[in-house]
């Protein structure tokens, strides 16, 4: 080279230190303005945020016994610290990107100004000259720091510019970590292809084991990609990707020369790696029918305050609820009764732990399979958790029941039954011949005509609870709902038919038919209200959350909202006893519980909508609660019919079908996973009923003499002439007798005097048996003939 030559080359170093010396230190020389202080700002912003160095991690999420349900991320990555890191990789990467890495402070002058120069004097980008600290200082703000596409493009940005803001904040990360940290961060942080992300995902992706596993041959194949993580895929360019790797190995030959031979061996081996990359699924899409309830937990979480954002970038561990054998025998029993192909028809089934702290989700699941695949009949829908359906049919003639307990209803009181019933006041009920100001309905079946609080749960006579809701009102009884666990009927718009809430909707028309489940319904909700009478009136929410934890195992706190005490403890389990006979012979779950012999003590219900169009079971022990439910689930649902599941153009779905079978055959393999089965002791506060609610007994007084007595005591009274040869004028019985809701309408029952006939009168079986079909029009004089509907159980 000439002298002149020389002269020059050694002016341009000098100047382009002068000029790198300037840029690095502009902060400190003051005069440069409010922009310079902008930009002196920023980097020392970004350079506090590179010292503390955190990056996006996986978040696992598993079930109750640990096992893996999903695996939350935006990049695939798992920090893992120095010591599990092979010294191999660590000498590979460190030979092929950085060899003076242990010397230079960060910056490796000699070499930037060396490329500074190829690279002006070529016209092009030659040489990076970038150490270790300066790529993870541009692979940081481009992986961490950027959000939008502009500032991904400016983390790269080829300028002067970004390269002395990459300098200085190399210098202070040099100054503040050791150089152990620095590169264990290095490799936590840079890509290695097929969206992996650190050298512990790289070393599953590619080899199936872990990072301090990595042999020379390996680090050396990884240490190249970094290079092109994109272009050098040893799937799509293993030629590529072993020339690149042997070049690694050549560097390492030169810089470590006490292995030389060990390294010329490598280079003429394979590259080793899987048959097909190992690549951990991504998100609740991957967890199976587990899906369905990781989908749950997340909105949960963000309600409780980590959002989905955060989750995908915190590497948290987030311990939930779910029990695998509560899980897997909940999905067996939801598609022995359901078939996941079958078209239009959803069975769901949730199962929450009763607790006086906290309401444990321990299973959540659909018939359909959760996944993209439409034609498959795959659903991603939140089914089990959202409002569906038509309806949870007579399940809330429990809100009914527990309203009327608070107001003063004993359960031993006996209600009456009539084989038909007009509701005044209670809106229309639509059916042909009903007054507009009345709610008419009719039993589908045949009743005797009075029944016990505890039987007329089992058996569900429509009218026996329509009677009830005109007594007790509509609104306690909704509130009554809402309290127990039906949280989605207060929030707007839930009616659907403006904005009101189906609480205000309800209340607003009065409408007696609430009691008979006529409205949509959350799923996961109805079997939190089984959870809520079996934990003794308390209300939790149903948490799908046991704990998370950061990425340094520190808890992490939720707003979770807070447990209440909605009834009083003596009338939840005062409630679940007089529930305990649905399950016995003449309940209408009683074929369903025997279908899987079941033998525990229990508390059910079923119920049906009028339409047959959706249907549900809920039932609880002490230890375990849940409800299934059938319903449509197509843009157009129609009506369901039973054995097997199917649309039908004349439904004879019943909760006592379908649904209570799923719930048992759920159940009954887990009932006691989680202690002794039993009921609860009864208040008798609750069976007796409240001093205001006493019925006078009235059987054998004159007509005069009952009303007289019953009005005293603070009841209406009807009267209904009965054939019997009691002396003409004489009460034979009253309806309910024993406690009724203070104030409501005590109906007697006046003998004509006659002896009774071959056929006495009483409510005619419904066409088919109990149940079956409907109730035949029904002659009051004044008007034409009343198409009675009669909502099934």
């Amino acid at each position: 080279m000439s002298t002149s030559k020389t002269l020059w080359k050694l002016a341009g170093c000098s100047l382009l230190a002068g000029v790198l010396l300037a840029g690095v230190m502009f902060p400190l020389a003051g005069g440069f303005g409010y922009a310079s202080n902008r930009a002196a700002d920023t980097v020392d912003n970004v350079s506090a945020e590179l010292v503390e160095g955190t990056v996006p991690a996986v978040s696992t999420m598993v079930d109750a016994a640990g096992n893996p349900i999903a695996w939350l991320y935006e990049q695939r990555r798992f920090e893992v610290p120095s010591e599990r890191i092979s010294n191999d990789m660590k000498l590979a990467i460190v030979s092929i990107e950085d060899k003076r890495f242990a010397e230079h402070r960060g910056v490796d002058w000699q070499g930037t100004i060396r490329a500074f120069l190829t690279n002006t004097t070529s016209g092009e980008v030659q040489q990076g000259a970038s150490t270790i600290d300066q790529q993870y200082v541009k692979n940081y703000q481009l992986l961490v720091v950027a959000k939008t596409d502009a500032e991904r493009r400016a983390a790269i940005e080829t300028t002067p510019a970004r390269k002395i803001r990459e300098i200085r904040m190399a210098l202070t990360l040099d100054k503040e970590l050791t150089k152990d940290e620095i590169l264990t961060r290095y490799l936590n942080l840079v890509p290695f292809g097929n969206a992996s992300f650190g050298v512990q995902d790289a070393a599953q992706t590619y080899f199936g084991i872990d990072a301090t596993e990595l042999d020379a041959g390996q680090s050396a194949m990884l240490a190249g990609m970094v290079q092109s993580s994109s272009a050098l895929n040893p799937y799509t360019n293993p030629e590529g990707v072993t020339e690149r790797r042997n070049v690694v190995l050549d560097t390492m030959i030169a810089n470590i020369p006490e292995r030389a031979e060990e390294f010329r061996a490598l280079k003429e081996e394979p590259l080793g790696v899987l048959p097909q990359p190992n690549r951990l699924p991504r998100g609740c899409i991957a967890a199976a029918d587990r899906g369905f309830f990781c989908d749950y937990a997340l909105q949960y979480l963000a309600e409780a305050g980590i959002s989905r954002e955060q989750i995908d970038k915190g590497g948290y561990l987030i311990r939930t609820t779910l029990d695998p054998e509560v899980q897997d025998s909940v999905k067996s029993a939801l598609v022995a009764n359901a078939n996941p192909n079958l078209p239009h028809v959803a069975n769901v089934m949730n199962v929450v732990q009763p607790g006086q702290e906290k309401h444990r989700v321990l299973a959540m699941g659909s018939s359909r399979t959760y996944g993209l695949n439409i034609d498959a009949h795959e659903t991603v829908q939140p089914q089990p958790y959202s409002l569906a359906g038509h309806g949870a049919g007579s399940i809330f003639k429990i809100f009914t029941t527990a309203a009327a307990m608070e107001q003063g209803l004993g359960t031993s009181a006996t209600l009456d039954v009539p084989p038909t019933y007009q509701a005044r006041g209670m809106g229309s009920g639509g059916a042909r011949g009903c007054p507009a100001d009345a709610y008419c309905v009719g039993n589908a079946g045949a009743y005797p005509p009075a029944l016990s609080v505890t039987d007329a749960l089992a058996q569900s006579p429509n009218t026996t609870f329509v009677k009830l809701i005109q007594a007790t009102g509509v609104e306690p009884t909704v509130d009554m709902a809402v309290r127990l666990g039906m949280r989605s009927y207060a929030r707007p718009g839930t009616s659907g038919f403006d904005n009101r809430s189906m609480a205000d909707f309800q209340k607003d028309q009065n409408l007696g038919s609430f009691t008979l489940g006529p409205t949509w319904i959350n799923p996961l909700e109805l079997s939190n209200v089984a959870a809520t009478l079996g934990s003794h009136g308390m209300w939790c929410p149903p948490s799908p959350i046991d704990s998370i934890v950061d990425r340094e195992g520190k808890p992490v706190s939720l707003t979770e909202q807070a447990c209440e005490q909605v009834v009083d403890p003596g009338l939840a389990d005062t409630l679940a006893v007089a529930m305990s006979k649905d399950d016995l012979p003449g309940g209408t779950a009683a074929a369903a519980a025997g279908s899987v012999g079941w033998n525990l003590p229990m508390s059910g219900k079923t119920g049906t909508t009028e339409s047959h169009m959706s249907s549900g079971f809920l039932g609880f022990t002490n230890n375990i609660a849940g409800s299934a439910y059938v319903f449509g689930d197509s843009p157009n649902p129609g009506e369901i019919c039973s054995f097997p599941l199917r649309s039908c153009g004349d439904g004879n779905l019943f909760g006592g079908n379908e649904p209570a079978r799923t719930w048992f055959q759920s159940i009954k393999p887990v009932a006691e996973n989680f202690g002794p089965t039993s009921l609860p002791p009864v208040d008798q506060k609750y069976v007796r009923g409240s001093q205001n609610g006493q019925v006078p007994d009235v059987t054998g007084m004159p007509e005069s003499q009952a009303r007289s007595t019953l009005e005293g005591a603070g009841f209406s009274v009807t009267a209904s002439t009965s054939n019997s040869e009691a002396p003409s004028g004489t009460v034979v019985s009253q309806a309910p007798s024993g406690s009724a809701v203070p104030g409501s309408a005590v109906t007697i029952y006046v003998s004509d005097g006659r002896a009774p006939r071959a056929n006495p009168a009483g409510p005619p079986p419904a066409p088919g048996g109990a149940g079956g079909g409907g109730i035949p029009p029904i002659q009051i004089p004044g008007l034409p003939p009343i198409q009675i509907p009669s909502i099934p159980r």
